[in-house]
């Protein structure tokens, strides 16, 4: 039986600026710092009296997102490149008006790729499975992971025991700072008991 919760990092400054996020390293901003904190602080009742396995993103945003979470548990993130966000190529650095200018194709399936370059969803999936089949054999019980919007779109999915294909049909996005819950039973089914719920950072 496991329980996860899964944290999407808050306000980044490509969030402000018009520029891609991907995998350019981009910083929380002040309002970000701050909704990362309120998330810590909301998060303390669900959290308290229980052992935490605490993985995040190692790119900063995700990293300074975990940061208060850390500090509340009194823990050391451990940093998956496996949880980044998906490579979008050559759009990395780029602003987000020349990815729109400039792409390959539009995304409708999950083999598609915006840059000849660029993660497809199944790549972002494929790069995802060994670090979730790795945590669901872990003896962790109790498991934060601090992450990105596609690529929690993905772990959500996958959650499910739905097939990557599925993402071709269902959407299960979140918004920055959003937190979702997940329990596993002892029987193995699995659930998600809330879904980027905004209200811990707002």
């Amino acid at each position: 039986m496991k329980t996860i919760i899964t944290i999407q990092h808050t306000q980044s400054v490509h969030h402000t600026n018009g520029m891609v996020g991907s995998w350019t390293d981009w910083h929380l901003t002040d309002l970000g710092r701050q909704q990362a904190q309120r998330i810590a602080e909301r998060l303390a009742p669900h959290l308290s009296g229980k052992a935490w396995t605490l993985y995040s993103s190692d790119l900063l945003r995700a990293q300074e997102t975990a940061e208060p979470v850390a500090a509340l548990l009194n823990v050391a993130p451990i940093l998956r490149p496996e949880l980044r966000e998906r490579n979008l190529g050559a759009a990395v650095g780029k602003s987000v008006a020349w990815l729109r200018e400039n792409l390959i194709m539009q995304e409708k399936t999950v083999d598609d790729r915006l840059f000849h370059d660029a993660e497809s969803r199944r790549d972002a999936w494929n790069r995802l499975a060994p670090f979730f089949a790795e945590m669901m054999a872990s003896e962790a019980e109790n498991i934060i992971l601090v992450s990105h919007g596609d690529l929690l779109s993905i772990f959500n999915v996958m959650w499910l025991g739905l097939p990557v294909e599925a993402i071709n049909s269902i959407d299960l996005f979140g918004m920055a700072g959003g937190v979702s819950f997940m329990n596993e039973n002892p029987d193995g089914k699995r659930c998600i008991r809330r879904l980027s719920d905004m209200s811990f950072a707002v």
